[in-house]
């Protein structure tokens, strides 16, 4: 299989979030056939869904990889489980570490358990502001770029930390 450019974003606001993303990153680059190339800035934002909770740590990481997009999906879910993520608590709540396929190459997917473009995507400044940082100008299959969907959406109280 080729290469293929994939952006995987991450988010953490439980058991220390800046090692959980270090920890993250190391784990994305260790992945087999999988080149970690780029990672954005880090970003706190506020918590998207359920608001009684610690605000989040976000990053998106630029990867170069010969994985399809399934295994790479089993590569992130391995990733979570080694932080100690477990999906038992509510939707959007607290998470030590969160590992979204939110692009793989210009692909549209959509089987069970694996939608990209990430369904929400466009809808998250915690998401879109460090992918627009990697990648302001690239073209999100059907649906735009980051610049573009960033000037539509409220990005009040997310800061880039460094």
């Amino acid at each position: 299989m080729s290469a293929v450019i994939a952006y995987i974003g991450l988010g953490s606001n439980q058991e220390d979030p800046a090692r959980q993303l270090q920890s993250a990153f190391h784990g994305l680059s260790a992945l087999r056939d999988t080149r970690l190339l780029r990672r954005s800035g880090v970003y706190r934002t506020p918590p998207w869904g359920l608001a009684e909770q610690p605000d989040f740590l976000n990053a998106v990481a630029e990867l170069e990889t010969r994985l399809s997009a399934r295994e790479l999906l089993g590569g992130l879910l391995d990733i979570e489980s080694r932080a100690g993520r477990r999906r038992a608590g509510p939707r959007w709540g607290p998470r030590s570490i969160d590992l979204d396929l939110l692009l793989y190459g210009d692909r549209r997917i959509d089987e069970d358990g694996l939608v990209i473009p990430h369904p929400r995507m466009a809808e998250r400044a915690f998401v879109l502001l460090p992918l627009a940082e990697l990648a302001p100008a690239l073209d999100i299959p059907g649906i735009g770029t980051p610049a573009r969907l960033l000037e539509r959406i409220d990005a009040t109280g997310c800061t880039r930390l460094d």
